[in-house]
């Protein structure tokens, strides 16, 4: 079995650090995926982290990582709120993931509060700030084993 967890950002995610920081708070990207690496090694597993602004290559990170991951964090950024292809991609790898929004999605504008992913994630964690990602390698970690 393989001890991988794809860490897989959407769009504008690569600005954190930098965009609204009132909303997303200083931490880089770059924090986001050495927080995730430190976690998943203290619990016996590695990373491979992926960013994309565009919905087709994340979609085709998702397919590759049925290759060689055990689970999947993804924070989809605003296509959690309008891709099918991404949920159906999700799907049809069959690997247990995770959704991962720093802000509370549920707190802000309407159009937000509507996820494709929720229904099919072992979890949901939101307004964590980038803890979120830690948070989410524990629990897929101990889902995979």
């Amino acid at each position: 079995m393989t001890r991988r967890i794809l860490v897989l950002n959407g769009p504008n995610l690569n600005l954190l650090g930098t965009r609204e920081p009132e909303l997303y708070g200083s931490a880089t990207l770059a924090d986001v995926e050495e927080l995730a690496e430190r976690t998943a090694a203290d619990l016996g597993f590695d990373t491979r982290a992926v960013q994309s602004n565009g919905e087709g290559a994340i979609v085709d990170a998702i397919h590759a990582a049925r290759e060689d991951c055990a689970a999947i964090v993804i924070n989809a950024g605003a296509y959690t709120h309008t891709s099918v292809a991404i949920r159906d991609a999700l799907a049809a790898v069959e690997l247990p993931f995770a959704e991962v929004h720093v802000t509370n999605v549920h707190a802000r504008e309407p159009f937000r509060h509507h996820s494709y992913l929720s229904d099919l994630a072992e979890c949901v964690i939101v307004g964590a700030g980038i803890d979120g990602y830690a948070f989410a390698v524990r629990r897929l970690a101990r889902i995979v084993g």
